[in-house]
């Protein structure tokens, strides 16, 4: 039982650093496309940087399933990185079909990533809306500036006295 949880708890720190400097990683990007742009330029390049983070975000939990798999076959656990892969994939989701288990030798480790898949994910899903609600406060942004800049083209046109003619 110590082995299982110090192979857990180290597992569980390394998935946890390395989810937090991928998603620093991915706000850094993120805040370096926003400043060098303007108006719709910006809207669409954030909306396209969007993209990239939430395929960067599932990359994140590619790599972490990926972990968890080859400790899984560096066990002995499984006769193939397909079939450790696809347990340790069922797992961190949550999933967890059961058609192919642990022994109970390591069940632990098994309860261990899902618990740590589950927040990870979690992590994950309030990093992609706090980024799409960033997004959001763009749009609205862009297009109060919009609406301001026809009401100054607005009184512009109608030139001094505001529209009124002296008679």
């Amino acid at each position: 039982m110590l082995a299982n949880l110090s192979l857990a708890t180290l597992m569980v720190g390394l998935t946890v650093v390395f989810h937090f400097f991928a998603t620093a990683s991915l706000l850094a990007i993120l805040n370096r496309r926003a400043r060098n742009d303007e108006g719709d330029v910006r809207l669409m390049r954030q909306t396209l940087v969007l993209l990239a983070v939430i395929f960067g975000v599932f990359f994140a939990h590619t790599i972490e399933i990926w972990a968890y798999a080859g400790l899984y076959r560096a066990l002995g656990e499984f006769s193939s990185f397909e079939e450790a892969l696809y347990f340790s994939a069922s797992t961190f989701t949550t999933v967890g079909f059961g058609d192919i288990v642990l022994d109970p030798t390591w069940r632990l480790l098994a309860a261990i990533e899902s618990a740590n898949g589950f927040i990870l994910i979690g992590w994950s899903t309030a990093f992609l809306i706090s980024v799409t609600a960033r997004l959001r406060a763009l749009e609205v942004e862009l297009s109060e500036r919009r609406e301001e800049a026809k009401k100054l083209e607005a009184e512009e046109s109608e030139g001094p006295g505001g529209g009124w003619t002296e008679g």
